[in-house]
């Protein structure tokens, strides 16, 4: 069966989704990235629930996210702080924003996405985590500034 970019574009935007929650879940519950990525792979792509069914997502892109998130999670947490204000360090912020800085700057850093693309796409997560509607515009200030020290000449 061949997908259409449609469904390409929705597994690729689910496993960016899935990343950010996986990289969550692994810093709550002490888990390991070999298990939490099993677990979500086994359990969360395409999975059926009461209320309603989640997306299969692009498992190749969900493991090179998760990889390079915790293979270079330093470095990604130190161009996340360099984006942060002073007073507000990375280990200062929320978890949810943490792993989603997490999940995309190890998308900035494997270059294969264009930045505007993974900062829209990783906006739109902060959309659906966010309780007062001001975290989407921290995202996006702290991704365009992760994404022009990642990949300067795109911009």
């Amino acid at each position: 069966m061949t997908l259409s970019n449609n469904q390409k574009r929705k597994m690729k935007s689910a496993s960016r989704l899935y990343a950010v929650q996986a990289l969550f879940q692994m810093e709550a519950a002490g888990l390991t990235v070999e298990a939490v990525t099993r677990e979500f792979e086994d359990h969360r792509f395409g999975a059926s629930y009461d209320e309603g069914e989640m997306f299969e997502g692009d498992i190749d892109m969900f493991r090179a996210l998760m990889e390079k998130a915790v293979d270079h999670q330093a470095i990604i947490d130190q161009m996340t702080d360099r984006a942060l204000v002073a007073k507000w360090p990375i280990a200062r912020i929320d978890p949810t924003w943490r792993a989603l800085f997490r999940a995309a700057g190890a998308e900035l850093s494997l270059k294969d996405t264009p930045p505007k693309v993974v900062i829209s796409e990783f906006v739109k997560i902060a959309e659906a985590f966010s309780s007062d509607g001001k975290e989407p515009k921290f995202v996006n200030a702290v991704l365009d500034h992760m994404a022009r020290e990642a990949q300067p000449d795109a911009f």
